[in-house]
């Protein structure tokens, strides 16, 4: 069956807003794990908005499931993957004038410079995704890439105004996740899915993991994080494999 992965994130936002310790993502991530979560991911980006180095360097040190890491394709990034060792990182657009990430990673035309970007992360072990488009040349430029995931955003099926859009949406996603499993890639979802619109995808086989952070936060505010994570890992498991 699929599983849950947290982002932990915007726990990160909220403690930098002064800069200060509390509330502290480390001790969300380790909440969540007691609470059913199978992996945690964080997003290092280039500004450094969020999560820190050290979060990254304590997460990798103390986590019991799994660390994905989420970055850029920069050299820098690369660097701190091979030194921290996650599980998995996940390649991302990242603009420094967006709130959040706006739309997957433009993998086709880049196969190439993606692959040899990969290469060294691979050689240690480390697994990895693209988050791209529900778009059939983009899982097909990540299948030529050699990751063994994609993660495909789901943030316009979220977006979407009308229930009709919706499912509109939600059919590139479904067509999406076919495409990808029969040229042997694992498919992971995420951004945008909240604790409403994720039961779309509860009658939908072949999805690894359910990859959710903002609204698991906002949750948390009224219910604490355990059980806002809890909630969300025991709707997940009761969808198909």
């Amino acid at each position: 069956m699929p599983v849950l992965v947290v982002n932990v994130d915007h726990v990160a936002t909220l403690r930098q807003q002064r800069k200060g310790k509390e509330p502290d993502p480390l001790t969300a991530a380790h909440l969540a794990e007691l609470a059913g979560a199978r992996g945690i991911i964080v997003h290092l980006r280039e500004d450094r908005r969020h999560i820190q180095d050290h979060d990254v360097e304590l997460m990798a040190r103390t986590l019991k499931t799994r660390l994905h890491l989420e970055m850029a394709a920069t050299e820098e990034m690369q660097a701190i993957a091979l030194a921290r060792q996650p599980y998995m990182v996940c390649l991302v657009p990242e603009k420094r004038e967006e709130l959040t990430t706006e739309g997957g990673l433009a993998v086709a035309g880049r196969e190439a410079f993606l692959k040899d970007y990969l290469a060294p992360i691979h050689a240690r072990g480390i697994l990895s995704s693209l988050f791209i488009e529900a778009d059939e040349a983009q899982v097909r430029a990540a299948a030529a890439v050699g990751c063994p995931y994609i993660e495909l955003h789901t943030g316009h099926f979220a977006d979407a105004p009308t229930r009709a859009a919706q499912r509109t949406e939600r059919d590139k996603i479904v067509r999406a996740i076919g495409l990808a499993r029969s040229l042997g890639l694992g498919v992971n979802l995420g951004h945008g899915l909240n604790y409403d619109n994720i039961y779309e995808f509860a009658d939908v086989p072949g999805i690894s993991e359910f990859s959710i952070g903002h609204s698991i936060v906002a949750r948390a505010v009224f219910t604490g994080f355990e059980r806002a994570v809890a909630d969300m890992a025991a709707i997940i498991a009761r969808f198909p494999a």
